[in-house]
C-alpha cells in the first residue's frame, strides 16, 4: 500500500489530474472504509483493512447497519446498508460462500414471502417484511453480486425468480430499478435469458426517455447518462448506447469531477434527504464510484 504520510493534505498548490486531486478529497473527507477503498483501487492496498474496516458495520443479525448506507442513519440493519457491504466485499474480491452465509441468513429474515426485500430505507423485523411489497430495486443488486460471485443459498433461489419476473415484466420503470436491473443481468446464472431481458430493457430506455443521450444539450441539466447503466464496457447495459454516446457520458462524468476532486453525490431512491455528514460520506463513495468507471474504460487520467 502506498505510504500515506507522502501524502500532501495541504500542498501549496493544488494537485493536478483526476486521481490526485480525488485522492486528496478522500484522504481529507472519507470514512476509514472509503479511505481503504480507495487505497485497494487505486493505490495496491490490501484488501484485509477493507475488510477489517468493513467489519464495524455488522450486527449480530448477519446484516449492516450503523449508516453504512451514509443516508440512512442509526445502528439497525436494512437491506440497503447490506447490499452496500456485498458491493464493498465483491468489489475486494471477497465475497466468498464463507462470509456471505450471514448476510443471506439476514436476507432471508427480512424478505418476502415471495424472498423479495423491502423498499430502502424500510426497517422490519418481527416477520414484518411478508406484509410488505418487495422492491427490485433494493432486491437486484444484493442477488446479482451474489450470483457474481457464485454464491448459492436457499433464499437466492426465490430471490432471482423474483428478480427475473419483475425485471421481464417492466413496463414505466424508474432509473434506479434500471440500474439495478442490469447488475442483476449482468450476472444472473440464465444467460440467454438474461441477455434478452437486457435487450428489451434497453429499447424501454431509450423509448421511455430514461437516459440523456447529449449532456450539452438544452434543458439537460440532470439525469441518468449511459454510464450509470453500463458502469463497465462488459455490461449487457453497453449495447443500448453507441459509441459516440458512451463518450459523451464518460465526458460528463469527468467534467463532474468538483474544485475539492470529488464528485456530487447522489441520492438512493427514496431514501431521506443528506444530512450534512451523510452528504460528504456519499461524496466519497461516489467519488471511488466515478474513479473505478472511467478506469475501467480507460479514461482515468
Amino acid at each position: 500500500m502506498a505510504d500515506i504520510a507522502a501524502v500532501p493534505l495541504t500542498p501549496a498548490s493544488p494537485p493536478r489530474g483526476t486521481l490526485a486531486r480525488a485522492e486528496r478529497f478522500v484522504w481529507l473527507t472519507a470514512r476509514v472504509l472509503e479511505q481503504r477503498l480507495f487505497a485497494h483501487h487505486f493505490r495496491d492496498g490490501a484488501a484485509v483493512p477493507v475488510e477489517t474496516a468493513l467489519e464495524a458495520y455488522r450486527n449480530d443479525d448477519g446484516g449492516y447497519g450503523h449508516a453504512l448506507e451514509p443516508a440512512l442513519r442509526g445502528p439497525a440493519s436494512l437491506p440497503a446498508h447490506t447490499a452496500r457491504a456485498l458491493h464493498v466485499l465483491d468489489a475486494v474480491g471477497r465475497c466468498d460462500a464463507r462470509r456471505a452465509e450471514g448476510v443471506c441468513r439476514y436476507l432471508t429474515s427480512v424478505s418476502t414471502a415471495e424472498g423479495a426485500l423491502p423498499a430502502v430505507g424500510t426497517h422490519v423485523n418481527g416477520g414484518g417484511a411478508a406484509r410488505l411489497p418487495g422492491s427490485l430495486a433494493a432486491t437486484a443488486p444484493a442477488v446479482g453480486l451474489l450470483h457474481r460471485n457464485e454464491v448459492w443459498h436457499p433464499w437466492l433461489f426465490r430471490a432471482t425468480d423474483f428478480c427475473r419476473q419483475a425485471v421481464e415484466s417492466l413496463e414505466a420503470a424508474r432509473p434506479g430499478d434500471v440500474e439495478a436491473a442490469v447488475v442483476f443481468l449482468d450476472h444472473a446464472p440464465d444467460r440467454i435469458r438474461a441477455e434478452a431481458a437486457a435487450e428489451r430493457l434497453g429499447r424501454l430506455v431509450r423509448r421511455e426517455r430514461l437516459v440523456v443521450l447529449d449532456p450539452d444539450g438544452a434543458g439537460h441539466a440532470s439525469g441518468e447518462l449511459p454510464h450509470d447503466y453500463a458502469r463497465t464496457p462488459d455490461s449487457l447495459a453497453r449495447a443500448w448506447f453507441t459509441d459516440a454516446e458512451v463518450e459523451r457520458s464518460l465526458d460528463a462524468l469527468a467534467a463532474a469531477q468538483r474544485d475539492d476532486g470529488g464528485w456530487p453525490a447522489r441520492r438512493l431512491p427514496g431514501a431521506p434527504e443528506f444530512t450534512p455528514g451523510a452528504l460528504l460520506e456519499t461524496r466519497s463513495i461516489a467519488t471511488i464510484e466515478a474513479l473505478r468507471t472511467l478506469a475501467a474504460y480507460g479514461r482515468l487520467a
